[in-house]
């Protein structure tokens, strides 16, 4: 007798969604989707507004990376007014972004992820989640929320606030950095490195073995990513590369105005979430993934000498990785290099310049802006009147390049665990797990905290409930 388990909805993610599991005569697993059931809306309801407000619009995306659209927003715009932003404006963006990326891979570890890692796939779910952690590990677990405030202390001493901060527009920023905000991100920055360097080692020691990482499964796809011309990770700048699981590269520093060269998108009807996938090898076969382990896979080198070390290392275990905690690894890695750049960036005089921003008019009737969020590659392509009306708006965005893995991901380990149609707690959180190891990014609200509401059913081909599991 066929039947269903649902998953709804899925816990310690950043938004709402819901998987469906479907099993065959014998109780094992036939099939398995990760369904997205929230819809934003965003480039239908932009159409009408000005170039100008595109960039606070677009924060509101997400509650979580609203750095990551303001900025690719803002891009977008510098090319339709086809202005060369200043070099300080440049610099700040990029030291933006880079904590951004250690406020969110910050959240994305300590407060989702590592309750499963530390507390164990199996414990009661009434404790797996950060105040559990905090019970158990209170010293990592203040370590890790101070992280995180220092990403989000890098935003707020640019921006003037650390959500949805108006501050980068078309042209640059509107706002330069002062010396005793820069004094204070350097003072607090050794305390950040202390922290993500003990994280990493804490990892490698406890979760690194070759059964630990293959406990999500894993499996070969191509890879995204931007680089800089010489193959450093990069993550505001540079051309995107893509590899096969094998590590060779089918496409190299493609210009990212270019992108629907290399991007295709699809739709399905059972989710709202847009299927993107690589051109040359179609629909689905064309399946790639970004973020954390998409970059780690592509670039050659991070150029900073602590990451690099991490790097090594990293792939002396194989490269590239198609094991979905490496997820986890690379996000890991990638703070350091962050820090690490942000480090330098302070460093340099430039970055306390007050030329920040390039005035213009409507030069370009298009522009696209394209940046490296926490999630992975993101794209905001805008088509304007001569006026900087939007006529069209088309956001692809991280979380949906990789749907197709994350759809990969919920039918391995389903499978792999689900036998003659026996569940348990445990077999459902490795489903959800294998999901927050991509950190998919669905909306503005989050669940971290609690004990989340779950009904499971087993429906039969009549419609009836074979069985039923409530989380409440």
């Amino acid at each position: 007798m066929k039947r269903e388990i649902k998953i709804d909805p899925v816990t310690r993610i950043e938004g709402h969604a819901k998987i469906t599991i479907q099993l065959d005569d014998a109780g094992n697993v036939a099939d398995a989707r990760f369904h997205v059931t929230e819809l934003r809306g965003f480039e239908a309801f932009c159409v009408g507004r000005t170039l100008w407000e595109m960039p606070s619009l677009t924060a509101r995306i997400c509650g979580i990376c609203p750095i990551s659209h303001i900025l690719a927003s803002a891009k977008a715009g510098d090319a339709i007014l086809a202005v060369r932003v200043p070099e300080t404006a440049v610099l700040l963006r990029r030291v933006m972004n880079l904590g951004q990326i250690v406020q969110s891979h910050a959240l994305s570890f300590f407060y989702l992820s590592a309750p499963d890692l530390l507390l164990g796939w199996d414990s009661d779910p009434a404790t797996r989640n950060v105040i559990g952690l905090g019970a158990k590990d209170p010293d990592l677990t203040r370590r890790g929320i101070r992280l995180r405030a220092y990403g989000q202390q890098v935003i707020e001493r640019l921006g003037g606030k650390r959500i949805h901060p108006a501050w980068a527009v078309p042209g640059g920023v509107n706002q330069p950095l002062s010396a005793e905000n820069r004094r204070w991100l350097q003072e607090h920055l050794p305390a950040a490195l202390d922290t993500i360097r003990f994280t990493l080692d804490l990892f490698k020691r406890s979760f690194v073995n070759d059964e630990m990482r293959g406990a999500l499964g894993e499996f070969p796809s191509l890879y995204m990513g931007l680089v800089a011309p010489d193959g450093t990770w990069e993550h505001y700048a540079g051309g995107l590369r893509i590899i096969d699981g094998a590590g060779n590269i089918l496409a190299d520093h493609v210009d990212p105005t270019h992108y629907q060269d290399v991007v295709g998108e699809a739709s399905e009807a059972w989710s709202y979430l847009k299927f993107p996938y690589y051109r040359a090898l179609g629909y689905p076969d064309g399946m790639y993934r970004v973020g954390p382990l998409g970059r780690v896979n592509v670039c050659d080198r991070f150029g900073t000498p602590l990451a690099d070390a991490e790097l090594e290392e990293f792939r002396g275990r194989g490269a590239p990785s198609g094991r979905i905690i490496d997820y986890h690894y690379a996000r890991l890695i990638e703070i350091l290099a962050s820090l690490e750049r942000i480090e330098r960036l302070l460093k340099d005089e430039r970055i306390l310049g007050t030329r920040i921003r390039a005035e213009a008019g409507i030069n370009a009737l298009e522009g696209i802006g394209v940046h490296e969020a926490p999630r992975g590659t993101l794209f905001h392509h805008y088509q304007v009147d001569e006026n900087g009306v939007m006529r069209t708006v088309n956001l692809i965005v991280s979380t949906g390049q990789n749907n197709l893995a994350m759809n990969r991901t919920v039918r391995d380990i389903a499978a792999a665990y689900i036998k003659d149609g026996k569940l348990s707690e445990g077999i459902l959180n490795r489903v959800e797990g294998g999901i927050r190891a991509f950190d998919p990014c669905l909306s503005c609200s989050v669940h971290a905290v609690g004990n989340m509401p779950i009904a499971l059913e087993l429906i039969g081909p009549d419609g009836t409930v074979v069985d039923r599991a409530v989380r409440d």
